[in-house]
């Protein structure tokens, strides 16, 4: 047995050599087992170790058993071949996300300028005069200041050393959140093991060599293994061998079980040989790590001779032994795999899709980018041309030697400013507002049960249109139960007693469900005293159990005598055959098989029926007709799931049948019973499709269950209404109507459908994908759909990998539907999805907040220093004062308004889409509105503040002129203005009140009383190096008066509506604007504008409208009595009306007396907010064209409505309606 240890091996350790005498099989030895394929692998086990048995003994497992889960015996296998882990990729450290954050363009730019001024403030010619080299250059009472020349180079490496560990530091706590989530997405998988004879579920880095595992249709298989035993079992290999065609695996055929590799079909149990970084997966992860480690040349190098060395040593091998030739083979046939096709699907899943949110955001920030290069390169062009003039030109100074390093400085302090420019027009802030948007939700959203596995579905989702979901677990609450049967001829629509059902009947009922359900599967004791029983496995099964134990029979004693081994042959449920089917060979050599599936499918296939005695009878075309109609209809009507359970029996005599030949074997079938199950729909789901449907977004069931099941169900959660004209089809109906004459799938006849569908029933999961894909190609709607998908099972992945977002099942999900999800819900519910769509929203209105803040304090700095160079020859912003306005904008008020937290106001909203631009023209007038407040009171500071504050102006200020009070309060109030336009910013849509719902983001809060505070520091302590001085009391009052002015100034834009301001454009599209038509853009400008300033001022129309009408009836009425005149003259008689209601109903109401034109005003209009849905009384003839904004239907009335306008709606003239209005 020693023999056998890996002595010499590199993975051998210490101690090792006492745990080797217990295996009497080495590391090296499964690692040889695992490389090998089909009828070599058989040949291999049989040779070396008999049968698997044999193996398992070596491993000293039992293949029943299992391992017995002594905690010491799992430590020492861990010790000698390895847990189940993959180390992950060696994280960054700060150190390197710091030198990451320094290879920033504009940074450099800055710290090489930073450096050049540094050294030329440091370095001054001992016999230069100032003086002589102009005004400029400042004279002999500037020599102290020159002295601290060097403070400004200083302090603008500060702030970029500032910029950059900020930078740093958020991209370190966000490589930190992304492993949390990674680790918690781990966390998450578990899978069936066998120990101590017992069936437990384990993390998947508790597996342990010797494991005997549990493998099921949809397991992504953990480790490597060698098959036990197996049912029908089909794996998809092609992660690992790039084989699409799926491999059946059997013990006799192919018996090796891959890590990485997706169960299709089947199932079965396998023994564990092979963990971690030793399986086949864990091989080509390392591999790949040591080709993404350049830790340096020497390993390099190391590495280039070890692989001359192993080529050498292969030579020789081949040479000398043929034998071991085949399994070399297959080492080197799998590295060029591991290294070439292996970081290519890797790059490949990279290179996913931009989302619609990245591609506005990249355009727009190429755009912002090139407008400020360009401003920077006018600004430093200018200040260089001016200075030329005025020096050499006006002042007449000649050009000599010794003043060239103060020349020098000058071009360094233009340059600076020119950079500090650019620095300030950047967008840098973007991408980090959009991660910290995405990572604050997605650590948001785990709380709302979703797991987002891939960021940018995030934000997608806030733009879905539509959602195709599944029925059972996401729109029902996935607890099934049998609620009605019919059994033997008679039909129970409550479960009957075990005595009113034949003998042979109830055992053939009990042994079908018993033999034929998953052996996974079980009914559990309830957790707490009390409880409902857990229900372990498939739903639908577990409802079948549940009906043997309601009969008082236990459904285990049955499979305690036919165990998983003694199972002749089992056709495992899948989507094609809707259907699961298990045979047992009897003593007498014939085979019995039961059968149970989708009661309309299964029952075509049955040739006979139990009688009311329990024997079976002829089951003929007309008795399945009255049996549909009967039975099955009045089933799916009430909402449930019918599922037919039969049997077949095969005589020996007839010799064995063709096992492979399964439209012969499921046919000639015994029907048994037809259960009704339900699954009740979940509380919380109506209201959700509710809020979805109100959101703009359409809800769709795609389902497998019948037509009729399907329809009740979406009746129950509101995807259908009464009287709507919507669509239901079966999926086969459903490929007859998009298909053409030649079976070819053609869009225009989806196009006919999809609008209109609501339900799919029974539909596979081909006709999902054709259905999502149809959707999403789709161009009959003005606006191009997003797509979000749900599902749980393997072959849902393409129709999730489809969707624009796919949502996979965390409960009943298979692995392979999470692998090809963007997001999990963690507890299968449609609601979560709600909650995704509101965060996705959230996300895109916080980047817009985050772009309508930081455009405007991009506009007020680049036009300021550029106006200030123009004309003062310098910028009244200095290089570390504009560092720190691009902090505040950037990291900071990233952080504060990309931590929004979402509101159900988000809802009340239709999708954006994939055309709305980022930046409307709501938000345009925001920006410039404010902007040009900002700009205003800067340039009266500039020009004109000396005089108002009564102090030394800061203009025309030599080089190293200390720093003015003048240039001070510029600065201050510039920020001020800052501070407070970002309360102004978080509204979006023109909302008058900017502090609602502030103090639920304390995050917001602290950044801006941070903000405030640190800026008191600079201007009060920062002195030279930020290029301040100290304020009085008084200055600081004015400075935030006029900062607190922007609040005042924000209320005036949001007053004026958008229509009035035709010339704004919209930015940020997706696509390019040139690539857009005209007659597209000229639509989308007004398409879903939001803008509350319109929707006051027809608010306002029309409550100004409707007192001028009341105050004129009720002076009417008032002139009538006094005139002692009837007051019901000119009035239609009160005895006509028979009740308030009849007078309510009819608006013949008339006044006859003449007065003036008044515009009149709908009621019914009033009470309706919808800015887009008015219906204004219009008399004839209407007025054209397509505006229907109620301002624009005024009526003319003589009196106040003329003796012709019968038939108009109720009218608010009379003095009744007034008092009733009014009341």
């Amino acid at each position: 047995m020693a023999n056998n240890s890996f002595r010499g091996s590199k993975h051998g350790r210490h101690g090792e050599a006492k745990h080797e005498a217990e295996f009497s099989c080495s590391l090296k030895e499964l690692s040889t087992l695992m490389d090998l394929k089909g009828e070599d692998s058989v040949k291999k086990i049989k040779k070396k170790y008999g049968d698997v048995n044999g193996l398992c003994v070596r491993l000293r497992t039992s293949p029943v058993e299992g391992l017995d889960g002594n905690s010491e015996d799992i430590d020492r296998r861990k010790q000698v071949f390895g847990s189940n882990l993959i180390p992950p990729k060696k994280a960054k450290t700060f150190l390197q996300l710091v030198w990451e954050a320094l290879q920033d363009l504009t940074l450099i730019i800055l710290e090489v300028a930073a450096i050049i001024s540094l050294c030329l403030s440091l370095y001054s010619p001992p016999d230069v005069e100032r003086r002589n080299c102009g005004k400029a250059a400042g004279g002999e009472d500037d020599d102290g200041e020159s002295e601290a020349g060097w403070i400004e180079g200083a302090a603008i490496l500060l702030s970029v050393v500032c910029v950059v560990l900020v930078t740093a530091f958020n991209d370190w706590s966000k490589e930190k959140q992304f492993r949390g989530l990674q680790s918690r997405i781990e966390q998450e998988q578990k899978f069936t093991v066998i120990r101590g004879g017992q069936m437990i579920q384990i993390k998947v880095s508790e597996l342990v060599v010797g494991d005997i595992a549990q493998v099921k249709y949809g397991d992504l298989l953990p480790a490597d293994g060698v098959l036990l035993q197996s049912n029908d079992l089909k794996i998809d290999e092609s992660p690992m061998t790039g084989e699409s065609d799926h491999v059946k695996k059997s013990i006799d055929r192919d018996p090796v079980l891959l890590s990485g590799t997706h169960v299709m079909e089947g199932s079965g149990k396998m023994l564990v040989t092979a963990v971690g970084e030793n399986s086949q997966s864990g091989m080509i992860f390392k591999l790949l790590a040591a080709g993404e480690d350049g830790d340096g040349d020497a390993k390099e190098k190391a590495k280039k001779k070890e692989k001359k060395e192993q080529k050498k040593k292969e030579k020789k091998d081949k040479k000398n032994n043929k034998a071991k030739k085949g399994n070399k083979d297959g080492v080197t046939e799998a590295q060029p795999l591991n290294e070439d096709g292996q970081p290519e699907k890797k790059k490949n899943a990279l290179k996913r899709e931009k989302s619609v949110l990245q591609g506005k955001l990249t355009n727009m920030a190429v755009q912002i980018g090139k407008a400020g290069l360009f401003m920077s390169l006018m600004t430093v062009l200018i200040l260089i041309v001016r200075f030329v003039v005025d020096t050499f030109w006006i002042q007449g100074v000649p050009l000599t030697a010794e003043c060239l390093p103060i020349y020098v400085q000058f071009l360094v302090k233009f340059f600076i400013i020119g950079v500090t420019v650019l620095v300030v027009a950047v967008p840098e802030g973007l991408p980090l507002a959009v991660t910290i948007s995405l990572a604050y939700s997605v650590k948001k959203m785990m709380k709302d049960n979703n797991l987002v596995r891939h960021l940018d579905a995030c934000e997608t989702m806030g733009n879905a249109t539509a959602i195709c979901s599944d029925k059972t677990g996401t729109l029902t609450m996935n607890r099934m139960t049998v609620v009605q049967a019919h059994i033997s001829g008679h039909f129970y629509r409550n479960l009957p007693e075990p005595g009113q059902v034949p003998a042979t009947a109830l055992d053939l009922l009990i042994h079908g469900i018993g033999v034929n359900c998953a052996y996974t599967t079980k009914i559990m004791p309830p957790e707490k005293e009390g409880g409902l029983p857990r229900q372990v496995g498939n739903k639908t099964e577990c409802a079948l159990l549940g009906l043997a134990l309601s009969l008082h029979r236990d459904y285990q004693t049955v499979r305690n005598e036919f165990p998983e081994e003694k199972l002749f042959k089992v056709y495992t449920f899948n989507s094609t055959r809707k259907s699961m089917s298990t045979v047992l060979k009897n003593h007498d050599g014939s085979y019995r098989m039961y059968s149970k599936g989708a009661s309309e499918i299964l029952l075509r296939k049955c040739g006979k029926i139990l009688s009311t005695t329990g024997h079976p009878r002829a089951f003929k075309p007309r008795d399945r007709d009255d049996l549909v109609r009967n039975v099955i209809e009045p089933m799916a009507s009430e909402g449930l799931r019918t599922i037919c359970l039969a049997y077949r029996d095969f005589n020996a005599a007839d010799g064995e049948p063709n096992w492979e030949d399964e439209a012969r074997i499921l046919t000639g079938l015994t029907c048994i019973a037809v259960v009704g199950i339900e699954d009740p729909v979940r509380p919380e789901v109506p209201d959700a499709i509710k809020r979805c449907q109100r959101a703009g977004i359409t809800v769709r069931m795609v389902t497998g269950d019948n037509i009729d099941t399907a329809r009740a169900i979406a009746t129950k959660c509101g995807i259908l209404l009464p009287g709507d004209d919507f669509l239901c089809m079966e999926g086969k109906e459903f490929n007859q109507r998009i298909r053409n004459e030649h079976g070819e799938i053609e869009q225009e006849r989806i196009d006919m459908i999809w609008p209109k569908l609501r339900v799919l029933a029974r539909s596979s999961p081909t006709d999902k994908h054709t259905l999502v894909k149809g959707i999403i190609d789709s161009t009959v709607l003005e606006k191009r759909q997003v797509v979000a998908v749900t599902g749980d099972g393997t072959n849902d992945g393409p129709a999730l990998k489809k969707a624009d977002v796919g949502f996979a099942m965390g409960i009943a999900g298979t692995d392979v539907a999470k692998e090809a999800s963007d997001i999990i819900l963690t507890d299968d519910n449609f609601s979560s999805i709600v909650k995704a769509v509101m965060w996705g929203r959230n996300v895109y209105d916080s980047i817009s907040k985050f772009l309508q803040f930081q455009l405007t304090v991009n506009v007020v700095a680049v036009i300021v220093a550029f106006t200030g160079a123009c004309v003062t020859q310098d910028s009244p912003l200095k290089a570390v004062q504009m560092l720190w306005v691009n902090l505040i904008m950037d990291t900071l008020a990233s952080l504060a308004l990309a931590t929004e937290p979402p509101t159900e106001a988000l809802l009340l909203r239709r999708p954006y889409g994939r055309q709305k631009p980022l930046i409307s023209r709501t938000m345009m007038k925001n920006i410039l509105g404010h902007a040009v407040y900002q700009l205003t009171v800067i340039f009266t500071l500039l020009f004109f503040g000396e005089k108002i504050f009564d102090i030394d102006s800061g203009r025309y200020a030599p080089l190293h002129a200390p720093p003015s009070e003048h240039y001070t309060i510029v600065f201050n109030t510039f920020v001020l203005m800052q501070i407070f336009n970002e309360l102004n910013a978080r509204k979006i849509h023109g909302e008058r009140n900017v502090f609602e719902g502030v103090l639920n983001n304390p995050i917001f809060c602290s950044i801006l009383g941070g903000t405030f505070l640190i800026q008191i520091v600079i201007v009060q302590f920062g002195g030279k190096p930020f290029s301040c001085v100290q304020l009085s009391f008084e200055h600081w009052l004015w400075c935030i008066y006029l900062g607190f002015g922007s609040l005042l100034w924000g209320q005036l834009v949001s007053s004026v509506p958008t229509r009035w301001l035709k010339f704004l454009k919209t930015a940020g599209h997706g696509r390019r604007q040139e690539e857009i038509p005209d007659e597209e853009l000229e639509e989308m400008k007004d398409v879903d504008e939001i803008d509350h300033a319109e929707m006051e001022l027809q608010r306002s129309t029309v409550l100004w409208c409707r007192g001028l009408n009341r105050i004129s009836t009720q002076i009417r009425v008032v002139n009538a009595f006094r005139d002692s005149v009837s007051p019901y003259e000119g009035l239609e008689t009160p005895e006509s009306r028979s009740s308030i209601h009849s007078f309510m109903s009819h608006p013949e109401f008339r006044v006859e007396d003449s007065g003036p034109q008044i515009p009149l005003i709908d009621e019914a209009d009033c009470e309706d907010d919808a800015p887009t849905k008015r219906n204004s009384v219009v008399l004839p003839p209407p007025p054209t064209g397509n505006n229907n904004n109620t301002t624009d239907h005024i009526v003319p009335l003589p009196g106040l409505i003329p003796t012709n306008s019968a038939g108009l709606p109720p009218c608010p003239g009379s003095p009744l309606h007034s008092l009733e209005t009014s009341l």
